[in-house]
């Protein structure tokens, strides 16, 4: 019972006592005790997790609340405050009706909307047959500025990042057979999996944001026409602030782990503890900083074009809106700190995984995909334009309000619960026409002879619509629905979201742009691209394999259990470390080493671009001429267009 005054809180002897035994366990788990080390095997959890005596007790506190929230029931109704989650009998949690009923609404939503669009698209959406493609490339034209060349390290970054969240990735996975080594080898001495996970997961942001930024840099002075004033000094400075936030952050973070600090200072430079913002608060606010220099550089670059009245202009605003929204939208992780209340802070932190990571990075590639088509001359600006609004409206409607899809059991109403079902399942109708994106794709990269230079990286485009839909579609939906969520959030069905999300989506599409930015950094050979129809096929194999034959069995495995006997039994040693479930894991190791090998191949070929071996002959297509003035690329209207 919850006394008058504020923080007391009285419980039953029977409770007092259950309470203390709970806290016992946890504080030997955490804590040192031997007899306890075959759990933490199983949990992956590495001795002394929490050396420090007091600082366990403040855990157990914390889980003791966390508990309380989740069974008791809020003033005047007869729903506890996380709205009857987690699943468990013996406290009467159970579904309740607004999520039965918004979770039904919710699926026939989504089927009204994918009606409502396939009606649109049949009877409506009449496109103007495209222009017909030049016979040379048009970007021949470019004239590389020092700007444009200082990206090419960027595109370097991007890759060793790569590898390296690869590489944590296949540990972490194998700390679930093996808790605390690697075939034998006790490297969770040194990389623990609170270490490898927080790493993998970092490093994924790292390298795909550091992509995306590639590309804007070097099409700015494109966009723009000219190079502007220290412009490559900007890049550099910027390159460098990159590599010492990504450095700076990791190592905070391992040393969070291994030696911990204060947990002041924790929070500063170590880690936050929050998924996807692990970064300690110090290191999030210098890659803030990094990100406004970065927006300031795009729009010095872009200013010429925002003041040019040519068609191109409004494509060139939506694409510098965009990159707006990525410096600006990432401060939303600002307004939580370390004591602020984990409903609050868990709505903000969405605001960046969900929000600025997949909204608004989304309308970013959508908007420099159009760009870069459109100076391909394959597609007319003014129908740039529009699909670009189109595409944004639809990603926005049901993006921002779709958020709310994360906050079902925050201690949030169940207005928020109501609004969440209603627009995350708006957020897949789009995804259900990915493939009229994919085929148009496809058209585009036939469209002329010279566009064979670009047939990778458009077909990591094509891998972009296929994964758009399954992973962000289907095995999105597949947990979005309150009463899905209520049985299988934190099993493994989230993790097939993620990976087939994350790298399916972004992650292909983080490769293509860098791709595409080699492609025109290196123009003057022919590309062997063997290496790259092995890395593409063995990654998205790879990734299939990864699915199918492990994340997905074991979760829809845990689903049922969940429903069956409850959320602990789901997520609890006794049943994931029963001989089929182990053996599920093991399986995993088929599709990440076919992934690791496509991993290998395309590392081959970035290295072969610098040593040759990547290269055959002379591009004979076309040859390029460097244009008789100083502009970067020649403007519609020219004589030289």
């Amino acid at each position: 019972m919850l006394g008058p005054e504020a923080g007391t809180l009285t419980i039953s002897d029977a409770r007092a006592s259950a309470v203390a035994q709970t806290a016992a366990h946890y504080d030997a788990l955490f804590g040192g005790d031997s007899s306890l080390s075959d759990l933490r095997e199983s949990h992956a959890l590495q001795d002394d997790a929490v050396p420090d005596a007091s600082e366990r007790r403040t855990m157990t506190s914390f889980f003791f609340w966390r508990a309380w929230a989740c069974t008791t029931e809020r003033p005047g109704v007869d729903v506890t405050y996380t709205n009857n989650w987690p699943h468990e009998d013996l406290v009467g949690n159970h579904p309740t009706s607004a999520n039965l009923i918004w979770s039904l609404l919710s699926i026939v939503l989504l089927i009204a909307g994918i009606g409502a669009l396939v009606w649109y698209k049949a009877f409506r959406d009449h496109e103007e047959k495209p222009p017909k493609p030049p016979e040379t490339d048009p970007t021949s034209k470019i004239e590389l500025t020092p700007s444009m060349r200082a990206v090419g390290k960027y595109a370097a970054v991007v890759i060793g990042l790569f590898v390296l969240q690869v590489l944590t990735g296949a540990l972490t996975a194998h700390y679930t057979v093996e808790g605390q080594s690697f075939f034998g080898i006790p490297v969770a001495k040194w990389i623990p999996y609170a270490v490898s996970r927080t790493w993998h997961v970092q490093l994924a942001v790292f390298w795909i944001a550091t992509a995306f930024l590639a590309m804007g840099l070097f099409l700015a002075p494109a966009v723009g026409g000219r190079e502007p004033k220290f412009q490559r000094l900007g890049v550099n400075v910027l390159f460098v602030a990159l590599v010492v936030v990504v450095l700076g952050s990791l190592a905070g973070e391992w040393l969070s782990v291994l030696h911990p600090p204060d947990l002041d200072i924790s929070f500063w430079f170590g880690r936050q503890g929050y998924e996807y913002v692990d970064l300690g608060r110090g290191w999030q606010i210098a890659l803030f900083v990094g990100l406004i220099l970065w927006l300031a550089l795009m729009l010095r670059g872009f200013s010429p074009a925002l003041e040019r009245r040519d068609t191109m202009r409004p494509l060139v605003l939506l694409f510098a809106g965009s990159a707006a929204a990525i410096g600006l939208f990432y401060g939303a992780g600002f307004f939580y700190g370390a004591k602020t209340h984990l409903s609050v802070m868990e709505y903000w932190r969405w605001w960046v995984v969900h929000l600025w990571v997949e909204g608004f990075m989304e309308v970013f590639a959508t908007a420099a995909m159009a760009f870069i088509f459109s100076r391909l001359r394959l597609i007319r600006a003014e129908n740039a334009t529009t699909a670009v609004l189109f595409s944004t409206a639809i990603f926005l409607i049901g993006g921002i309000p779709g958020t709310f899809h994360r906050l079902y059991f925050s201690g949030t109403p169940v207005s928020i619960m109501a609004v969440g079902a209603t627009f995350s399942a708006l957020e897949v109708v789009p995804l259900a026409l990915i493939g009229f994106e994919a085929w148009q794709t496809h058209k585009l990269s036939r469209g002329a002879d010279w566009m064979v230079r670009y047939r990778w990286p458009l077909r990591f485009f094509l891998g972009v619509a296929f994964w758009n839909l399954v992973g962000a579609g289907v095995f999105g939906f597949l947990i979005n629905p309150p009463i899905a969520l209520y049985y299988v959030q934190g099993l493994n069905t989230t993790p097939v979201h993620a990976h087939t999300a994350l790298f399916g989506v972004y992650g292909l599409l983080a490769l293509g742009l860098t791709l595409l930015v080699l492609r025109w950094l290196l123009p003057q050979g022919e590309w062997k691209d063997r290496p790259l129809k092995v890395a593409f096929w063995a990654m998205n194999g790879g990734l299939t394999l990864m699915v199918v034959l492990s994340l997905l069995p074991i979760g829809l495995a845990q689903a049922a259990a969940s429903i069956d006997h409850g959320l602990w039994y789901a997520r609890s040693d006794t049943f994931l470390q029963q001989p089929v479930m182990e053996a599920l894991r093991w399986l995993r190791i088929l599709g990440d080493t076919i992934f690791l090998a496509g991993v290998g191949a395309l590392v081959w070929f970035v290295v072969g671009l610098k040593t040759g071996w990547s290269l055959q002959g002379t591009y004979r297509a076309e040859q390029r001429r460097a244009p008789p003035s100083p502009a970067v690329v020649p403007q519609p209207g020219s004589a030289q267009a």
